[in-house]
């Protein structure tokens, strides 16, 4: 029996929730936990991904029947890091503050594993929508899990969301903006997402 194709919106929608590469892969570890003291500079990081995620996976899903097996991963570093450094020259020319915020984080999206991973696993076998679908599905879903853990992270440990103050310095918790912080976050929010998918999962064979 021929194995069923997955549509657009099944490989979209798979890097959003069932393999999000934040907290169900556990991809891309050094980015989520680094940037994620302000929600600005994990948008800043999103943004970036993307671009260079959905424009990778396009690429080498185009050369993927030109390039020697032998070379392959040589070949994808090549066009990974040839993207990353159009977007470190467009960031600095646009965004100068988002790139200021970033810094060597920027330059670091090169050796993602997730922007290499999805290269290897997904887009050099696949045609070049259903390789944009995953890189996008895939960016989106890290961009939401890096955007939710700094979320917590800015509103509790200092008191401010988006620059503007909402909750007072008494009431902060400080150890959530620090390394350990970003740990205690993280853990929290897999147990949390771990749990609701179990009780969907025995929902599901109850039913």
């Amino acid at each position: 029996m021929a194995k069923k194709q997955k549509s657009i919106r099944e490989i979209f929608t798979n890097g959003l929730f069932k393999q999000n590469p934040t907290f169900v892969q556990f991809l891309g570890m050094c980015p989520t936990l680094a940037v994620t003291k302000s929600v600005e500079s994990a948008l800043g990081m999103g943004a970036g991904v993307i671009f260079v995620l959905v424009m990778s996976n396009l690429a080498v899903s185009l050369v993927r029947n030109y390039v020697p097996r032998e070379v392959r991963i040589p070949i994808y570093i090549v066009i990974i890091a040839s993207l990353v450094t159009i977007l470190e020259m467009l960031m600095r020319a646009f965004a100068p503050d988002i790139a200021l915020l970033l810094g060597t984080f920027l330059s670091l999206i090169a050796v993602n594993c997730i922007i290499l991973g999805r290269a290897e696993a997904f887009a050099s076998k696949n045609g070049p929508i259903k390789s944009m679908a995953d890189g996008l599905g895939m960016a989106i879903g890290f961009t939401g899990g890096i955007t939710l853990i700094a979320t917590f992270r800015e509103i509790f440990g200092a008191g401010t969301f988006l620059g503007m103050q909402i909750i007072p310095d008494t009431y902060q918790i400080s150890i959530l903006i620090q390394s350990a912080g970003a740990f205690l976050v993280f853990g929290i929010l897999v147990s949390q997402i771990n749990k609701i998918r179990m009780n969907r999962a025995d929902r599901n064979e109850v039913a």
